[in-house]
């Protein structure tokens, strides 16, 4: 095959590409929007002497530009896709035995690569758009990687961005050539609109689009964050425009034919104004638009490993971002970007949009990996290695659906699981339905949670499976043979023709999100502890009982989007296991006693709970640990002495270290059980606690060959010249002696604890017992500034005795006898 291609900017590197791809077989391509690289590269490459027969497989970050940069390479090819460039994702695949091009979203990628390790076939693998950072096209890389290491040294890489962070990813890969193609294939012109805080998006996109719309020509591709920020600029504009202007949305939820709309050549005479996410952002070329409005926002999901849950925030973009929306104003024609933020911000927005490894659910990804041999990231090369928790999340998610076995590895149940190519909840509910004989009605629901628009998008998920059902669209067909597969893989369709609530359903894919109403219609906790909340106009809002399968926000205050209603006896019926009922002792913090009770349970929600008589011994005492945990260590009646004990113990471990224990109060929280619950086995309140207990705790928490030591190394007391005994007090940094100055005369070496290694900090009172001097060294006292002090004290205490040498004087406790 003998190709003219058209000149684009990235033609330029063509050669240079080609010799470095039959010197090496990796290659990194940094080419601007426009340059033409997702299109031109794969079709130069169809003539390499080391591709044979196989075939190039292009990795698009969505279905939309991996449809559009099929489409573009066919026509150049004066061929229809499927034939020479074809294109593959989850619900349309349209190539044949003569394609070589292929043109893959990332997921369809990451699947074709887990299931067959060598890519048998295949020449060469682009991934394109890598700047987008999706988990699909890390993990899609590192498994090539990994292939190329150790099964094909023949097979050639290429990442491909118009923004790349060339040097990270150029150290993954072993520092191969870096091209870069200068120029797009027309310029763009960047002007600046500030927005105020108090502006609305939608209202600053609107009066932006309605000025550019009037003073330019062309048609206009306006970036917003969301859905609802596209719906209200739309309203915005109805009646604003010219008839001959078209105002069209694109964003993921729409239709392919919706989505194919927008990205078509405004009819003759006419314009249009496109209302997009940041699905427009790349790999697409929207004919006839050279006006860029850009919000300068996108959503960007985040994941809570701690409570499963991800939620939706919306962020300033990256320069990369702006970068790659203002390109699209320069794909045909010289064009103008307007960005809604200060000149002067650009330089603070973030280089890059956040990995999505860093952000999402893991649980497909540890599946997956797990499938490929792996159960620790750091064996696979990833850019950004996944993180601790959510990673471990993922792997509890998984130990708990049956999916990995106690060592990471898959199970049977896993095998299956990842078989189906459904997110591991998902999963675990077809293959668990189909062992009910409801394969089908488990299928559909898989498929139409995780197609976004499909059925609606009612928050009742039963109401959205029979508008699914009965669709004649074209995508909804193929959603149902997809379900139908899926089935028939999971073991059967289904045995019985009775309707199945999507709540049971449900049940098998998120027990942990089981949710009760509380407090109110629409007001629901979930099994997991955590809330979620339904509008009071919702039908749903009125349900005892719900299935959570989706919800956004914070934790405390999250909005369920999908759900389905359900009863307790099905609960009952199809997860008898997650409902427990068991005896429990625990902590009144009303009446600060010890209580008991007979409790049935779903995961953190009482289902039903009756009063036993009051618990004794060591339940009793581990209640009342409970209760000690919640009120604080200040609340136990420790003694004088106890409390000393504590601080002498404290203060060993201070200065001395382990093995002397720790008694902060955090420490000894964290040891309940070791040195309260078996002290207090006779109480049940905590005016039942017993001091003496406290104290015997304490004591058994020092190893027991240093509890002779203690006494030794701080001793309670200090027994002065006098033959009296005085407290030392060991709260602060360095133990502190407070005593009558008199009652140390005679004493000419410092008071010592610890073996004598351990000066005494000597707070020296008058004898109304009120402070005259503090010192480390009495020695130095005595010599020193003691004839001040003595001068002063016998002014004020004239019947007491102040020799000029105390040193050397006898220690008392008394005024001098009278008559001398």
């Amino acid at each position: 095959m003998s190709l003219t291609l058209p000149s684009y900017p990235v033609s330029e590197i063509l050669q240079p590409l080609s010799q470095a791809l039959r010197e090496g077989n990796r290659a990194i391509v940094s080419a601007p929007p426009g340059a033409g690289k997702t299109t031109i590269i794969p079709l130069h490459l169809l003539e390499e002497p080391w591709r044979g027969d196989g075939r190039i497989i292009l990795l698009e970050p969505r279905r939309l530009a991996a449809r559009a940069a099929a489409s573009r390479m066919a026509a150049l090819l004066h061929e229809k896709v499927g034939e020479t460039v074809g294109y593959r994702m989850r619900l349309d695949n349209r190539i044949s035995s003569r394609t070589r091009i292929e043109v893959v979203t990332e997921g369809v990628f990451a699947r074709m690569i887990l299931d067959d390790p060598e890519l048998s076939g295949i020449s060469a693998v682009l991934f394109d758009e890598f700047h987008e950072r999706s988990l699909d096209a890390d993990f899609g890389l590192a498994l090539a990687l990994d292939c190329q290491a150790g099964l094909r040294d023949d097979l050639r890489l290429a990442v491909m961005s118009a923004t790349l962070d060339v040097e990270r990813i150029s150290s993954l890969l072993d520092e191969p050539p870096v091209l870069k193609s200068e120029g797009r294939s027309f310029p763009v012109e960047i002007r600046h609109r500030d927005r105020p805080g108090t502006e609305r998006v939608e209202d600053a996109v609107t009066s932006v689009i309605l000025d550019a719309h009037a003073s330019e020509q062309g048609s206009i591709l306006a970036f917003l964050p969301g859905q609802a920020e596209i719906r209200r600029v739309a309203e915005r504009l109805e009646g604003r425009l010219a008839a001959s202007t078209r105002v069209v949305p694109l964003y993921g939820n729409l239709s392919q034919a919706e989505q194919d709309q927008a990205i078509k050549p405004a009819p003759a005479g006419t314009r249009k104004v496109v209302l997009a996410t940041s699905i427009a952002e790349t790999s697409i070329t929207i004919d006839g638009v050279r006006i860029i409005v850009d919000s300068g926002l996108q959503r960007l999901p985040v994941f809570e490993p701690a409570t499963g849950m991800t939620r939706l925030e919306t962020v300033k973009a990256s320069r990369a971002s702006a970068d790659q929306r203002a390109g699209r104003a320069g794909r045909t024609e010289p064009g103008l970007a307007i960005r809604l933020w200060h000149a002067g911000q650009t330089a603070a927005l973030p280089a890059f949009t956040p990995p999505e490894i860093l952000s999402t659910d893991l649980s497909g990804l540890v599946l997956d990996m797990a499938h490929w041999g792996v159960c620790d990231p750091a064996q696979l090369a990833f850019i950004d290695p996944p993180p601790a928790a959510p990673w471990k999340e993922a792997r509890a998610l998984l130990k708990s659906l049956g999916a990995l076995d106690e060592h990471g590895r898959l199970t049977p149940r896993g095998h299956q699981m990842r078989g189906l190519g459904l997110p591991p909840r998902l999963a675990a509910m077809v293959i668990a339905s189909a062992e009910k004989g409801l394969a089908k009605p488990a299928a559909d629901l898989a498929v139409l949670l995780t197609e976004q628009g499909l059925g609606g998008n009612d928050i009742d998920l039963d109401e959205r499976l029979r508008r699914f059902r009965s669709d004649r669209s074209e995508r909804a067909s193929a959603a149902r043979g997809l379900a139908g597969r899926l089935a028939d893989q999971a073991g059967g369709r289904t045995a019985s023709s009775e309707p199945v609530s999507a709540g049971r359903l449900l049940l098998h894919a998120f027990p942990d999100r089981i949710a009760f109403q509380r407090g109110g219609r629409g007001r629901y906790v979930m099994a997991n502890g955590r809330g979620g909340e339904l509008e009071e106009t919702e039908r749903l809002a009125a349900s005892a009982l719900l299935v959570v399968a989706d919800l956004t926000g914070r934790a405390g205050k999250a909005r369920i989007l999908a759900a389905a209603e359900m009863s307790l006896a099905e609960i009952e019926a199809e997860l008898p296991e997650a409902i427990t009922q068991g005896d429990e002792s625990f902590f009144d913090r009303g009446s600060r006693e010890v209580r008991a009770r007979r409790v049935k349970r779903l995961g953190a929600i009482t289902l039903e709970e009756a009063p036993l008589p009051r618990p004794t011994g060591e339940a009793a005492a581990k209640a009342l640990a409970e209760g000690v945990r919640e009120l604080g260590l200040d609340h136990l009646p420790f003694s004088k002495s106890t409390e000393q004990l504590r601080q002498r113990i404290g203060f060993l471990a201070r200065t001395l270290g382990e093995p002397w224990p720790d008694m902060s109060d955090n420490a000894l929280t964290e040891r309940l059980e070791e040195w309260f619950t078996p002290f207090q086995t006779g109480a049940r309140s905590f005016a039942e606690i017993s001091a003496s207990g406290l104290a015997d705790g304490l004591r058994s928490l020092v190893p027991h060959a240093l509890q002779r030591e203690l006494d030794k190394l701080a001793p309670t007391h200090f027994t002065a010249p006098t033959g009296m005994n005085h407290p030392i007090h060991y709260e602060g940094d360095e133990p502190k002696l407070t005593i009558r100055v008199q009652e140390l005369f005679g004493l000419r070496q410092h008071p010592t604890i610890g073996g004598g290694k351990l000066p005494l900090l000597l707070e020296l009172t008058s004898p109304a017992h009120r402070p005259i001097q503090t010192t480390r060294d009495l020695a130095g006292f005595w010599a020193g500034s003691w004839s001040d002090v003595r001068a002063d004290m016998r002014g004020r205490y004239p019947k007491h005795p102040w020799p000029e040498d105390p040193a050397g004087a006898q220690p008392t406790t008394r005024a001098k006898p009278r008559g001398t």
